[in-house]
């Protein structure tokens, strides 16, 4: 019979609302990373879980009797590098994360790291960044399909108009995250 990893989650307070953050242990690091961090009241979230649980392995709550494991470490150092983010204290996260996907979704979402904290750019540019020009709505497909909200910063994508488009958290959200990255920069 084969076995399959176990994906263990935890709600994480922040001041846009409750988030589901999930860590599995990460064979190639040897470690736990983290695959998961959701608002919870995303319409697309158990969906969202369902292919986690597909690609990686069963999702389940953290117990009272995990206190001490790595995966619970690295739920408290998420718990605090967000909190630090929230704070404006923090602009990069390092943090260990497995996000399963095709391979273009990895190169979006490669690409979502690398923009810088308080600036945004467009569906359009990150296409023609990975040398595929016209592809703008795959690009918003892959950035829709992002399981890391935050860390994999997939808020800073904007329409070639400049309007906000496309979050699952909500585009009240995605306006608060930018507005704060925004602010941050000055304080």
């Amino acid at each position: 019979m084969e076995t399959f990893p176990r994906i263990v989650s935890r709600e994480l307070d922040t001041p846009l609302g409750a988030m589901l953050a999930g860590v599995v242990d990460d064979p190639a690091a040897n470690r736990p990373a983290l695959c998961l961090l959701e608002f919870c009241d995303r319409p697309r979230l158990p969906r969202e879980l369902e292919e986690l649980a597909a690609a990686i392995g069963p999702v389940d709550a953290l117990s009272e009797f995990e206190s001490a494991t790595p995966a619970a470490r690295l739920f408290d150092e998420t718990e605090s590098q967000l909190d630090s983010y929230f704070r404006r204290a923090r602009t990069v996260f390092d943090l260990p994360v497995l996000a399963p996907g095709t391979d273009f979704q990895q190169a979006v979402w490669s690409h979502l790291q690398t923009i810088p904290h308080g600036t945004t750019t467009t569906y359009g540019d990150i296409a023609r960044a990975l040398d595929r020009p016209g592809a703008q709505r795959a690009v918003g497909a892959a950035n829709g399909a992002n399981r890391i909200s935050i860390i994999i910063p997939c808020h800073r994508v904007i329409d070639a108009n400049g309007k906000l488009h496309g979050y699952g958290g909500g585009i009240a959200r995605k306006r608060t995250l930018l507005e704060l990255e925004r602010a941050s920069l000055f304080s």
